[in-house]
């Protein structure tokens, strides 16, 4: 027994320092090393196959280790990274990995490395060092990662947008009343200039909407008297500054405007329709052609210094808060100079609210608490600001219902308040719990974008929506789907009247399909694209993608996943097995499917003897092999007559099983070698043939008879 256990320890050495690391590289041999983390710890299932190999080979050259990457400087790079991995050292360069508890293979790689590691003692050949594929890739994700985040720290240039005064307000006197409340709202004008624009200019410059009825009554008001052009800006970086400005002249529409942002600029100056006052560009790309066309030698002003830094934060609104009075409270946030990031509505379990408020376990008031938060739908925000975190608490005002009311009546506790005992709304209070709070409710996740045929012009304006709402584009393709794959992205909808339509619609021309990284990325995806029939989008989201590219149901510019599990399946279909990093970047799968493979292949007694022979058994027994193969291909009849054909005919009523092992074979050399089992076989039904070549058939003659029936006249 103490035998056995001194055979057991000697089996593997133990690696649990960079000085032992180091030692260890240092010696002469190939050092077949198990990576592994305290937490998991080492892969004990491959060590009953190290023992056989070892026993089998007897080489004094090949070691067996484990190495604790938490202890070694490296193999830092392997935390969280190293669940199973196994990899190969010869001389002190790495020249092999394999990742997974993958048997055979690294059987295989055993052998392989072992008979390479002994020609270059002998001088025969040299070591080929690798570099880890896994962690090239993670490396490079890291570089560039730096890299975007030191370029978003260099000095830029503030963002700026462009403001026309139109005829209307300027013949009524409001210019000066106008720039006052721009200036009022804190924004900086950088240009204002007075003129009157030319018939062609005005064609120019509302070109996108030359389509519409009024687009000629408009080229008649915007050239009937001079306006006023402004390029703006805010702040020390411009952050926000369209959307800002967007939000202080309010609606197009001026009667909209009077209802529902009766402050607006439009809501005091427009008259009605076109006639409505101010215009704002749109987004950036619009401000950048409007900043070209009306000031093409205008240059932004640099920010100065270090562009401050952008804090998120979250905003959850309790049940009955949110059941009575969510618009007004979301209203608030906008109007404060927040941008909702990501927003969810969602019912907690009573587990959940438990396991969210935790910290706050044996507190009298834990109980209420929980009920309250599980009572019913919640409403969680991500907020985005320059000061998020303080800038919400302080909207908040004190924790106590009584104490706000007090002492800040004008914060939101003491506005919405509907509850005594339990107030409203929840904020963070540090970016520490910030994040947490926000990974609870927004978990880092991944879903499937697709643009379809219809949207093929406006694919570039789509992915800067996408950049613009922060989701990290983790893969991409632009291909042609099968009826197949639209099938299935459809599946749901496959009751609908319109399901073979849209599949049609799907195949009729190229698709580009993206996989998206965010938090709550299913969520934020189906919120940016809107509604599925773009008319109902235009009303109840008309800022969404689907209000502003869709045609009809059909035609509806995008496609999103429905759920996590969706997304999940889809990706699989369309990209493989991809692997994603924290940050939601994916990470390509290196040999995933051959590892598959693999895996879920057989392996025989024979197969397994052969992985672990030598090599020059190995390599004798695949000659034999090749040579009977040829011996069988030569004996094998070429052709059939009619009559024979037809007297195998009833011989074609097979069971699955032999359907499949009689359809034609194309393994490469490679397959053969993996599998020499199979070769075993071969050898043993040849030597069948041999003995009695008139009365039976072997197995691999009527695959060669299969082929030779299936083959078009006039050969290949």
């Amino acid at each position: 027994m103490a035998g056995r256990r001194k055979a057991e320890i000697q089996l593997q050495m133990h690696i649990e320092s960079q000085e032992e690391w180091e030692d260890l590289l240092s010696k002469e041999g190939l050092n077949v090393i198990d990576v592994y983390q305290e937490w998991c710890g080492p892969c004990t299932g491959m060590v009953s196959n190290f023992k056989k190999i070892k026993n089998e080979m007897g080489d004094p050259l090949l070691k067996f280790c484990t190495a604790k990457a938490d202890m070694i400087d490296s193999l830092d790079k392997y935390r969280g990274h190293c669940e199973p991995c196994f990899l190969f050292y010869a001389g002190g360069c790495l020249v092999a990995v394999v990742r997974g508890a993958n048997s055979p293979k690294i059987l295989r790689t055993i052998t392989e490395q072992l008979k390479q590691e002994h020609k270059c003692l002998d001088g025969g050949s040299e070591r080929k060092e690798i570099k880890d594929p896994f962690i090239a890739q993670l490396e490079s994700k890291e570089k560039e990662t730096e890299k975007e985040e030191e370029e978003e720290e260099e000095e830029g240039v503030k963002e700026v947008t462009v403001a026309l005064i139109k005829p209307d307000a300027v013949e009524a006197g409001k210019v000066d009343q106008i720039l006052e409340d721009i200036k009022a709202a804190g924004i900086e004008i950088l240009k204002h200039e007075e003129r009157k624009l030319t018939e062609d200019e005005v064609r120019q410059f509302y070109s996108h909407l030359q389509d519409q009825d009024f687009f000629e009554d408009l080229v008649k008001f915007m050239t009937s008297g001079p306006s006023h052009v402004l390029a703006l800006t805010k702040g020390k970086t411009g952050e926000n500054i369209i959307d800002e400005f967007r939000d202080l002249i309010g609606p197009t529409d001026v009667e909209e405007a009077k209802t529902q942002k009766p402050e607006s600029l439009r809501a005091k100056h427009g008259q009605q329709t076109f006639m409505n006052a101010l215009h704002g560009s749109s987004s950036a790309d619009m401000a950048t052609r409007e900043l070209a066309f009306f000031f093409p030698d205008f240059v932004a002003p640099h920010v100065d210094g270090k562009a401050p830094k952008l804090q998120r934060t979250l905003a959850l609104v309790r049940p009955e808060a949110f059941r009575l009075h969510k618009d007004e409270i979301i209203s608030k946030i906008r109007e404060s100079g927040f941008k909702v990031a990501m927003q969810k509505e969602m019912q907690l379990t009573k587990e959940m609210a438990e396991e969210f408020y935790k910290e706050h376990t044996g507190q009298e008031y834990f109980d209420q608490l929980v009920t309250n938060m599980s009572s019913g739908p919640v409403l969680a925000l991500g907020l985005a600001r320059e000061d998020a975190i303080e800038g919400w608490r302080s909207m908040l005002g004190p924790k106590e219902v009584d104490k706000a009311k007090e002492e800040a009546p004008e914060s939101l506790r003491a506005k919405f308040a509907v509850d005594d005992a339990i107030n409203s709304l929840h904020g963070s209070d540090s970016e520490d719990t910030a994040k947490k709070e926000l990974d609870f409710f927004f978990p880092m996740e991944q879903t499937v974008a697709v643009i379809k045929p219809d949207a093929e012009g406006t694919k570039d304006e789509i992915i800067d929506r996408i950049h613009e709402a922060g989701f990290k584009i983790a893969a991409r393709k632009e291909t042609k789907l099968t009826k197949e794959i639209a099938e299935e992205f459809y599946a749901d909808h496959k009751d609908k009247d319109y399901y073979n339509d849209l599949v049609e619609h799907m195949t009729s021309g190229p698709t580009y399909l993206m996989v998206l990284s965010r938090e709550g990325a299913v969520d934020g995806w189906r919120s940016l694209i809107g509604p599925t029939d773009p008319t109902q989008a235009k009303e109840v989201s008309p800022d969404s993608i689907r209000a502003t590219y869709g045609k009809s149901i059909l035609e509806n510019a995008v496609h999103g996943s429905s759920d996590p599990e969706h997304a999940k399946k889809t990706i699989k279909t369309i990209f493989g097995d991809l692997k994603f990093t924290p940050d939601g970047t994916a990470l390509e799968t290196i040999d995933e499917e051959a590892e598959k493979d693999e895996e879920d292949k057989p392996v025989s007694d024979s197969t397994r003897d052969a992985e672990e022979s030598s090599p020059e058994v190995k390599s004798q027994q695949l000659e034999e092999q090749r040579a009977k193969e040829e011996e069988t291909r030569q004996e094998t009849p070429k052709e059939e007559t009619k009559e024979e054909k037809q007297e195998e005919a009833p011989k074609e009523e097979k069971t699955e099983e032999s359907k499949t092992e009689e359809k034609p074979s194309e393994e490469t050399e490679q397959k053969t070698e993996e599998s020499t089992a199979q070769g075993e076989e071969k050898k043993e039904e040849t030597q069948s043939e041999e003995k009695a070549p008139d009365t039976q058939t072997t197995e691999e003659s009527k695959e060669e008879e299969k082929k030779e029936e299936t083959k078009p006249e006039g050969g290949d």
